[in-house]
């Protein structure tokens, strides 16, 4: 069957050891991957089960927002096994037109980071993309919980679903990186898909596997949050978590697809 890895980040390769390097201090962890080139993204699926990843990187100012969504672009013309997701600001002067062009040039999706960005996620000004993406049929990926900020809060993303009630969501790390229970409160009737990626070493396989029945099989999605972690490593430890093999076609493969909007295989 097709696999999907949701979340994966990768930068040029001018820049992608000192990338890496700031997420690593970010999150205050030693990386797997030494950079998050697309070279060391090749190297680590190549042997694996993954036949397709969703691509991003995050915008940290507004002015980097259209040469990510370049890069994005690119990377999707030059390998048939990416989906491409644009990235945009809260400060990015014109929106409307920015994800116009990008998803022009093939980007199928939309990654914010609320506490990279240092922006509430249901601040005014991203309520205006969320309304734009919406009106397109673009889905999000938003990292979602830290217990360090308040800026990604599920209870935040509760709000935003009730306001977009059409628009289709990834709730990254179990909707609340750090504080997955909180984000089971907010969101385990709300409707929206989560990734868990960033999530079992810190969880264990018993809590991982409580918190995917928890939200249903329907709804969780596999990710890798590459270059944190090796995509192959991730696959292995979700793969061996002891779902069936239905479970797993939806978990990574038919849920991707019902959150892309597309078929994939």
């Amino acid at each position: 069957m097709p696999v999907v890895d949701v979340h994966v980040h990768i930068y040029p390769e001018k820049i992608s050891e000192r990338a890496a390097q700031s997420i690593g201090r970010f999150y205050n962890i030693v990386m797997d991957a030494e950079n998050g080139s697309v070279a060391r993204l090749e190297q680590s699926i190549s042997s694996s089960p993954i036949t397709h990843c969703v691509v991003c990187s995050v915008a940290v100012k507004p002015q980097t927002v259209e040469s990510i969504n370049d890069f994005i672009a690119q990377q999707i013309q030059e390998h048939s096994n990416y989906l491409g997701f644009m990235a945009m600001h809260q400060d990015y002067e014109d929106p409307e037109a920015e994800i116009a062009r990008a998803q022009a040039m093939g980007l199928c999706g939309i990654k914010l980071h609320p506490d990279t960005q240092a922006v509430n996620m249901d601040d005014p000004k991203l309520m205006r993309v969320y309304e734009i993406a919406q009106d397109r049929g673009l889905p999000l990926t938003i990292h979602c919980g830290d217990y360090r900020y308040d800026y990604s809060h599920p209870r935040r993303l509760k709000r935003i679903l009730h306001a977009f009630p059409r628009l289709v969501v990834n709730a990254a790390h179990f909707g609340g990186w750090s504080i997955q229970d909180w984000a089971l409160e907010f969101l385990e009737d709300e409707r929206c898909f989560l990734d868990m990626s960033s999530s079992m070493r810190t969880l264990g396989p018993r809590r991982t596997r409580e918190l995917v029945y928890a939200y249903g099989t329907d709804r969780i999605l596999f990710g890798s949050d590459f270059p944190m972690w090796e995509p192959a490593d991730e696959l292995q430890k979700f793969m061996s978590l002891g779902f069936s093999d239905a479970e797993l076609e939806d978990l990574c493969w038919h849920n991707a697809e019902r959150f892309l909007g597309m078929q994939i295989g």
